[in-house]
């Protein structure tokens, strides 16, 4: 058994989570297993109203990594809430709902009709790369602002996801001064790959976000600098595929990790995972 994991009022199972946007809403992964094994995962990114998302393709696999653009495709609040819910109710594990709002009136309508459902929290996005709207994790006055509005309406977890930038210990610092209960470190990364036959984008939008191992030292970075300056728990993200991995980005100062990309290629990735540290830390003192 692997120790709990402590996140403000919340205690997590075990360190290991699956992350937004490879997991989708759970319910398409319990025919692989049992989902109740892992620490808790994060749903796919829901926004108030239904988006199409971007152009196809929308995914390129790079070998050493994936670019993707989805575009935060998702069927909208009411048709998630019709869909999702009750299944959530069931679980035995932490369910956290990914979300985002254009501007602060949907942050609060988000929030205000899920904050009475069977959910641990809320991730929310302020970094994907992959919308037109403006790139809201690096813009400390602004994530304050959001935070703080949210905080006040919810006693449930606000875990801000942000992405590298600059300005990333400074937008951490304002997440915990507005009352974010923890952190996700770190989003995709913005990036373009061309088809080498035809030098052109590999992807209908042109732009994507970089994910899988060969964004795992940035991430590694990240969750360090942070880690050290604030006192909320960090949650690491970005290039995780074995145990070994998150053996790293806990010594680097992570509280719990999330497993994103290698859930596309095997999607009972996290419980090997959980069972491999399990093992690993067998007889050992945590």
């Amino acid at each position: 058994m692997l120790p709990k994991v402590k996140i403000s009022h919340l205690y997590l199972k075990n360190p290991v989570l699956c992350a937004s946007g490879t997991f989708g809403y759970g319910e398409e992964f319990k025919r692989f297993f049992d989902i109740n094994i892992l620490g808790g995962f994060v749903t796919k990114t829901i926004t108030l109203y239904p988006r199409k998302g971007n152009p196809h393709p929308r995914i390129y696999d790079l070998g050493f990594g994936v670019i993707n653009s989805v575009g935060l495709e998702n069927p909208g609040l009411k048709e998630f809430k019709e869909k999702y819910i009750e299944f959530f109710r069931g679980l035995q594990t932490a369910v956290f709902v990914s979300i985002y709002g254009r501007n602060i009136k949907e942050w609060r309508k988000l929030i205000e009709e899920l904050d009475r459902e069977p959910i641990a929290g809320f991730e929310l996005n302020f970094s994907c790369p992959n919308i037109k709207e403006k790139i809201i994790s690096c813009d400390r006055k602004r994530v304050f602002k959001i935070v703080s509005i949210l905080r006040r309406i919810t006693n449930k977890l606000l875990i801000p996801k942000l992405s590298f930038s600059p300005f990333i210990v400074e937008v951490s610092l304002a997440s915990q001064d507005a009352g974010a209960d923890a952190l996700t470190l770190i989003n995709t990364l913005p990036a373009m790959v061309l088809n080498p036959e035809t030098r052109k984008p590999v992807l209908g939008n042109v732009f994507g976000g970089l994910s899988g191992p060969c964004i795992k030292p940035v991430a590694l970075r990240c969750v360090y600098e942070v880690a050290s300056k604030v006192k909320i728990p960090v949650i690491g993200c970005g290039g995780i595929k074995d145990f070994n991995d998150v053996l790293e980005f806990l010594e680097c100062g992570a509280k719990a990790v999330q497993v994103g990309s290698i859930n596309l290629v095997y999607p009972d990735a996290a419980v090997k995972i959980i069972k491999s540290l399990e093992g690993y830390y067998a007889g050992k003192k945590y």
